[in-house]
């Protein structure tokens, strides 16, 4: 019989996030892959928890699959850990599954901490429908490259993001999307200072600089998305004000356009001067 690899989520702040059935499974495999095996052994130690860990991270997912699935096919059990939360969500695994996936082997998922959804369901946007977009890129080309292919996009979306890009994230979204969507983001999940900051990217930008200790942790960025009758009514406007900019001042034919198509007058007058 071969081993089973079990994918177990690990708290994203509060330690007592993790469930009996992780605990169990993480006591009783013969291996646990570990994006950072250092980081793994403090939660382990906290449960008085004794088994070896591997690492399994971006740099090296590609060469341990073959690894894994040798010890799979001898018979031990693997679990899958990240550094918190979910593995595979923004974090690295997906090739050790897919390898195993094709070997045959048995996958097993436990459910459990996810900082996407956990922000999501206190957020205050629409649950219904949503995408998760994860990190975006780093460099401004390819993050505004992304947003834009995202601008017309009717669900919510959540992204990922590091403290010292969270200006440059937000400033991003301001331009391509509009300075009066309306954004969330959430911090600290789950631990002491817990905080959700909802506004427009200006708005929250400024929060931000008020207090530079509160631009610590890792963030959840979630942006409401855009109605197909707005984005219609936008464009209209737009097109509008830009035909009677040469006949009057440009606030005046940025308010007859808006007031035209119903959609807001700062918005199309910024897209008009741009």
């Amino acid at each position: 019989m071969s081993g089973i690899l079990f994918i177990v989520p690990t708290p994203i702040g509060n330690l007592g996030d993790i469930s009996a059935r992780a605990l169990e499974v993480l006591a009783e495999v013969d291996v646990i892959a570990a994006e950072d095996t250092r980081h793994t052994r403090h939660l382990l130690n906290h449960f008085g928890i004794k088994t070896r860990c591997i690492s399994l991270h971006l740099h090296n997912e590609n060469q341990r699959s073959s690894q894994f699935v040798d010890l799979l096919q001898k018979g031990e059990s693997i679990a899958l850990v990240s550094d918190a939360g979910t593995p595979l969500i923004s974090d690295p695994g997906y090739p050790l599954v897919n390898a195993l996936r094709h070997a045959g082997c048995q996958v097993v998922p436990l459910p459990g901490p996810c900082a996407a959804t956990t922000a999501l369901c206190a957020a205050g946007l629409p649950t219904d429908r949503f995408c998760f977009e994860g990190f975006l890129p780093a460099k401004a080309s390819g993050r505004k490259e992304k947003l834009e292919a995202l601008k017309h996009e009717t669900r919510t979306m959540l992204f990922y993001e590091s403290p010292r890009r969270v200006f440059d994230t937000l400033e991003s979204m301001a331009e391509i999307m509009g300075h009066d969507r309306h954004i969330v983001v959430a911090k600290e999940l789950t631990k002491r200072f817990e905080t959700f900051i909802s506004g427009t990217a200006a708005e929250i930008i400024d929060w931000f600089k008020q207090a530079p200790e509160r631009q610590k942790g890792e963030m959840v960025i979630m942006l409401s998305g855009t109605s197909e009758s707005t984005d219609a009514g936008f464009e209209h406007a737009l097109e509008l004000a830009i035909k009677l900019k040469p006949l009057m001042p440009p606030k005046q034919a940025a308010a007859i356009a808006s007031e035209t198509f119903n959609v807001k007058k700062n918005a199309v007058y910024k897209a008009m001067m741009d």
